[in-house]
């Protein structure tokens, strides 16, 4: 066997262990941090229609583009849990960081963890960070991995609203964006959606 075919061999397994590397700490990472949970209504290929039971979250609003906001709210809700800029304990982080826009602005959520209540979760420091509980909620989703780009969105968000409209459901407000991954996820093991408030 030659020089050149022997580090041909040696890169190819380097790159599988790379790989093999990068799925197992996903995994890993996927399996430790709480989802927020819904029921599957109906199922088609990638999209969902889905019930939600009510969910408390913290929030922030930032103005800019979708992807200046979402990272400009981003840090003051890590802060808030993880007790950076206030008394108390830490919260443990769940999936999906959310944002949906309002006018000109959006607004970023973390939603908090199962069993969390209002009257229990700590005081956030400040006015900036709020805590709400949105009411239940029947929504349609999309899922689809890639890195975050508008481009992408765009065409995810059509994608559903075309399913949507063939089945006479029609959208209530803006679109949400869910991201499951941080920023270091290689875009084929991301977990992205949008989803849409429907009517019941």
């Amino acid at each position: 066997m030659n020089k050149a075919r022997r580090m041909l061999i040696f890169t190819a397994l380097a790159l599988v262990a790379v790989v093999a590397g990068l799925l197992g700490f996903w995994y890993v990472q996927t399996r430790n941090v709480e989802m927020a949970p819904y029921q599957v209504l109906e199922a088609q290929g990638d999209i969902e229609l889905r019930s939600y039971p009510p969910l408390r979250v913290a929030e922030v609003t930032r103005t800019g583009t979708r992807d200046q906001a979402v990272r400009a709210g981003f840090g003051p809700l890590a802060r808030y849990i993880f007790a950076n800029d206030r008394a108390g304990e830490k919260i443990a982080m769940t999936a999906p960081v959310t944002q949906r826009q309002d006018g000109n602005s959006w607004t970023i959520q973390f939603i908090m963890p199962s069993g969390s209540s209002l009257d229990r979760l700590p005081r956030p420091a400040g006015t900036d960070v709020q805590l709400r509980e949105l009411p239940p909620s029947r929504r349609a989703a999309i899922r689809f991995s890639g890195w975050w780009s508008d481009e992408l969105f765009n065409t995810k968000n059509a994608e559903l609203l075309a399913w949507l409209k063939t089945k006479g459901i029609a959208p209530v407000g803006e679109p949400t964006f869910a991201y499951y991954n941080d920023p270091f996820t290689p875009g084929f093991l991301r977990r992205n959606e949008i989803l849409y408030d429907v009517g019941e």
